[in-house]
């Protein structure tokens, strides 16, 4: 035995020789900062040993720095002269947090000189789900997830690479990195580990792994007590992060009703989480109605408990107005498919709950279509709790006529087009769809109405393109006269169904399509289209969606409507609200409340103020915006094709915290006032001229907009030549991006719905 302990003795000296002392104990210092920042494994007494090392800067100084870091090392890694890697267990005790991270250090023997990103990885902390979902087809099966049992998985890691520290190795032959572990859960748990500098540089046999049985040290229970303005308990947001930024709980190890794609998570009253000792930042909040709390907590060798309460800047639901977010996914895009295809209804209501949204309008649509099916019943969820109510309905998205444009469904009875069970015997023809659901009663519209109506010149060779983000607007005015190329899943065929009217439930004909969709596209792309149809004199309403998680996944309600209501709040009763106009559509940081025309409420007496000759029009709303103080000029000064399309800063005045509410006629704006986005509600008044027939409405730019009231001067119609003349170039250029997506046994039907189309244009062109 003593002539091995002297044989290693001697290596460790020939190793010291070889480590020059002034960049070794450099990073040494580096080692001792960032692990300070993260939550240093050091004792006192090893910073002190490590400080007097770097002061004292020779060799004599290497070897006691490294006898304090090889105690610290979990692994110790070769880098062989042929840059092949292999890993042996350090000495450093394996000890980890229940729902929380420790640093430890790789020792590197780096005996080629690489220079590249040290990785590292591990079967046990591979993701918890299978991303995304099976190809949209009948009964089509999500991926398998491989070994091991996602069970199993219950580690997450990464190397620390950010300052103070280096991306990469440096080429010393000896250096030390710090690799980060998280434990989600209690008890002995074993992990195998394996290091790589690139593609291909694992050592072979099983000299490239080792594995570490660890001691995960329970966490503690914060106990949670979280009421709403009115002391009553409530689910709400919690974002909590350590110093180093970390989040908690790992998003890769979780599961419904915490969504990995979520840096924050919702709980409720009485609820608790787990977290190990430690300092953390904790953001409060209830979706935008809220102001978000910001507290420094601290955890210290017990359990304890927070507790929060929803501070309000602003709740319509007083004034009888009720957010809904008509477009929101329990599967596909972010969701996973794997342990579930998508997320089941009390995820949803609890994510709707959290961010204060009353209607949540959940969508099965192609992917996991088979599996989400079977929640629809036609009337509201059973995990809706007054007045947060979920129901389930459809989107006709990757199937059916879906490109010709997205359809939104509500309210329906039926979910199955008849004659079959799945997606593949679906119409091509939009209007066909909207045929079938109008028969039973339902609200439709188009989805994510901008894509596809981007102002492209006519000499942009995008127009031939399908459409994407990232290409310059001709124009961001509103309204123009460019022609879009309908060559997206948005409100493309809608500019032929707005003219159609379909037998309703009682036979009696009703307007083929009820509303458009806002907040989730560019708002100069969704706008423009909705303008010129109210000025071809239809009446369309809009309504607010997220299309989460699809668009946008960083929380349900980004995209809102607000819907007054004198009966009690029924997700049927919001839905009737939104077909009669009486609403208006917000990112949730503006509101609109109360608009009026003389005493005619928006959205009563189908919004008809009737005029016998031309007269002043007196307007009144109810304003409301919070601004935060400090601009964001990456939003405001953004094209309105980049993300976020709708935000309150859009309309900032500069540096102040102002924004204009203007009003609107015919789609121009005629009037407007400055109000301060200070949170505070106005009560402002127009005086409104009106010459001949128009429609009014009122809008905060790309963050609230309200429905319109139509002012009808001497019984005559809403006409705007431009318009109508924009709306029958547009019937000519759906059709030419279109046609070739009809199945051929509904080609007749298309050629006759756009050609009643034309037909409907150019008689009132000739009126």
């Amino acid at each position: 035995m003593k002539p091995l302990l002297s044989l290693l003795a001697c290596v460790s000296l020939v190793h010291a020789a070889g480590v020059e002392p002034q960049p070794f104990l450099a990073a040494t210092q580096r080692i001792i900062e960032a692990t300070s920042f993260l939550g240093s494994p050091f004792s006192d007494d090893e910073i002190i040993t490590l400080r007097t090392a770097i002061s004292q800067n020779d060799a004599a100084a290497v070897e006691k720095a490294k006898a304090v870091l090889d105690a610290h090392a979990l692994f110790h890694v070769t880098i062989t002269p042929e840059q092949r890697v292999k890993v042996e267990r350090g000495a450093a005790k394996a000890v980890l947090d229940e729902a929380g991270w420790r640093q430890y250090l790789v020792r590197v023997e780096n005996e080629a000189g690489v220079t590249a990103r040290l990785a590292v990885s591990s079967p046990q902390a591979k993701e918890m789900y299978v991303k995304g979902s099976p190809p949209v087809a009948p009964h089509a099966k999500p991926r398998d997830p491989g070994e091991p049992a996602i069970s199993t998985r219950w580690l997450d890691l990464q190397m620390f690479e950010e300052p103070p520290m280096q991306p990469t190795l440096s080429g010393l032959g000896l250096e030390y990195r710090i690799v980060q572990l998280y434990s989600r859960d209690a008890g002995k748990r074993d992990a195998t580990f394996s290091f790589d500098t690139g593609q291909g540089t694992q050592d072979l046999g099983f000299r490239n792994e080792t594995s570490v049985l660890f001691d995960c040290q329970a966490a503690r229970e914060v106990k949670l007590a979280i009421t709403d303005e009115n002391g009553q308990p409530c689910i709400a947001e919690l974002l909590i992060k350590d110093k180093a930024g970390r989040v908690y709980p790992s998003q890769i190890k979780r599961h419904a009703p915490d969504f990995f794609f979520h840096p924050q998570i919702y709980r409720g009253d009485g609820e608790s989480i787990k977290l190990p000792d430690g300092e953390y930042d904790v953001v409060f909040r209830r979706g935008p109605e809220s102001l978000p709390e910001t507290r420094k907590v601290a955890i210290s060798g017990q359990n304890t408990s927070w507790s929060f309460q929803v501070k309000r800047w602003i709740d319509p639901s007083k004034l009888g107005w009720w957010s809904g977010d008509h477009h929101i996914h329990a599967a596909g895009c972010a969701h996973y498919s794997v342990p579930t295809q998508g997320v089941h209804a009390p995820d949803m209501a609890r994510h709707c709950m959290g961010e204060d949204l009353k209607i949540g309008a959940n969508l099965t649509w192609g992917p996991c279509f088979d599996y989400q099916k079977q929640f629809f019943t036609g009337t509201e969820d059973k995990e809706s709790r007054f007045p947060f109510l979920l129901r389930y309905d459809v989107e006709v998205s990757g199937f059916g006529s879906h490109k010709s444009g997205h359809l939104c469904l509500l309210k329906l009875k039926e979910q199955m087009y008849p004659g079959g069970d799945s997606t593949d015997h679906w119409p091509t023809l939009c209007l066909n769809t909207l045929k079938w659901a109008k028969k039973q009663g339902a609200l439709t519209g188009p989805a994510h109405s901008g894509w596809g109506l981007q102002p492209l010149a006519e000499n942009d060779p995008a127009r031939g393109q399908q459409y994407k983000l990232g290409i310059p607007s001709a124009t961001d005015e509103l309204p123009n006269y460019i022609v879009p190329p309908f060559n997206g899943i948005g409100a493309c065929e809608y500019i032929v169904d707005v003219t159609h009217e379909v037998p309703g439930p009682d036979g009696k004909p009703v307007p083929a399509v009820d509303f458009l969709s806002m907040v989730d596209t560019p708002h100069t792309w969704e706008l423009n289209i909705w303008y010129h149809t109210l000025n071809a004199g239809f009446r369309t309403r809009i309504s607010g969606e997220t299309d989460f998680p699809c668009i946008y996944g960083e929380r349900v309600g980004l995209g809102r409507a607000y819907v007054k209501l004198d009966e009690r709040l029924s997700y049927d009763a919001w839905c009737e609200g939104i077909r009669a106009g009486r609403a208006y559509v917000s990112d949730g940081k503006s509101h609109l409340i109360d608009f009026k025309a003389n005493d005619l409420e928006l959205g009563t007496k189908t919004s008809e103020l009737r005029l016998a000759k031309p007269a002043s029009v007196k307007v009144t709303v109810k304003a409301s915006a919070l601004l935060d103080e400090q601009p964001r000029p990456d939003i405001q000064n953004a094209p309105a094709g980049q993300k976020p399309f709708w935000d309150l800063e859009r309309a900032r005045i500069g540096t102040s915290r102002n924004v204009p509410v203007e009003l609107l006629v015919n789609g121009f704006a005629v009037q407007k006032q400055i109000i301060a986005a200070d949170g505070t509600m106005r009560d402002l008044t127009f005086d409104l001229p009106i010459e001949k027939s128009a429609w009014i409405a009122l809008r905060i730019r790309a963050s609230s907009h309200t429905n319109p009231i139509f002012i009808i001067v001497d019984n005559k119609p809403i006409r705007e030549k431009r318009s109508l003349e924009w709306c029958l170039k547009s019937v000519d250029q759906c059709w030419s991006q279109k046609e070739a997506l009809i199945a051929p046994k509904e080609h007749a039907d298309a050629v006759a719905a756009y050609e009643h189309a034309r037909k409907v244009y150019r008689e009132r062109l000739a009126e």
